[in-house]
């Protein structure tokens, strides 16, 4: 698959991966802050923004996907950051193409499943994707009949608007959602759960590589004994928090967050 990609920048390679919901256009002002020191590969992941939709949606499919836009743009070895899903994608990437890896950022997740964390929240993915599916388009004739729309299940004006990035519209003028709901939707418990402990073998871990996880202080995504695990897969790895920051937090601190993955890629 053909994934869409925005390059800014130059310098050592570094590829984003957005988290679930998302899009290379969510890390635009992260990339831009980037781009003084690095070369910076903003993708969009399969079945989201502006790369293709397909029937599949797992992390090996992602792992293959990454591999194949490496090799297209002549990428031997890049810095790999992954948010949320795209922060397993890249741990996956990493186990089977540890050659390709030049050093690694994870974004508030851990190698472990999340499904019981999800369905505890008191806004799930379900109750967010259930909210987009049913925005009735044939009623839509401007952007805030949508927010309107979402408003009755999604409270939180920020999560709103970070959703409604996923709007845009066809050559006849129609609104539409660019990510694949009904594959989301009947991926989502293996996009929660894959690239889980159970994925990894503790005797094989992935070495060579310095390995940066990145957590908000007010998420409860990374928790402190999730590390014994994540050390025994990445060796290496390093864990900072993120002061009043939770899940987004890229778009909660932005400065504490560019200035963290800029000094660990340029050591």
């Amino acid at each position: 698959m053909k994934l869409f990609y925005r390059k800014l920048g130059s310098g050592k390679p570094i590829m984003v991966l957005h988290g679930l919901y998302g899009s290379s256009d969510n890390w635009l002002s992260i990339g831009k802050s980037l781009s003084g020191y690095f070369e910076v590969y903003l993708v969009d992941l399969r079945n989201h923004g502006r790369s293709p939709h397909h029937d599949s949606h797992n992390y090996e499919l992602i792992r293959d996907d990454i591999r194949g836009l490496m090799d297209d743009l002549g990428l031997e070895k890049a810095i790999l950051a992954g948010h949320s899903m795209g922060g397993k994608a890249v741990m996956c990437f990493a186990q089977h193409n540890p050659d390709r890896v030049e050093r690694l950022i994870i974004i508030d997740i851990a190698p472990k499943s999340y499904k019981d964390l999800y369905r505890k929240e008191r806004l799930s993915h379900y109750d967010i994707l259930k909210a987009m599916k049913d925005v009735d388009f044939s009623s839509v004739s401007a952007r805030r009949d949508v927010e309107h729309m979402l408003a009755d299940v999604i409270r939180s004006p920020r999560i709103r608007s970070f959703l409604m990035k996923n709007l845009d519209r066809d050559e006849e003028g129609k609104y539409h959602w660019t990510l694949n709901l009904d594959v989301i939707i009947r991926e989502l418990d293996n996009i929660m759960d894959g690239v889980n402990r159970n994925c990894f073998n503790p005797a094989f871990p992935v070495t060579g590589i310095p390995a940066l996880f990145i957590r908000g202080g007010k998420s409860p995504y990374i928790l402190d004994e999730d590390m014994d695990f994540i050390e025994k897969i990445f060796p290496s790895a390093k864990l900072l928090t993120i002061k009043n920051a939770g899940h987004w937090l890229h778009a909660e601190q932005p400065g504490a967050f560019t200035e963290a993955v800029r000094k660990f890629a340029l050591q």
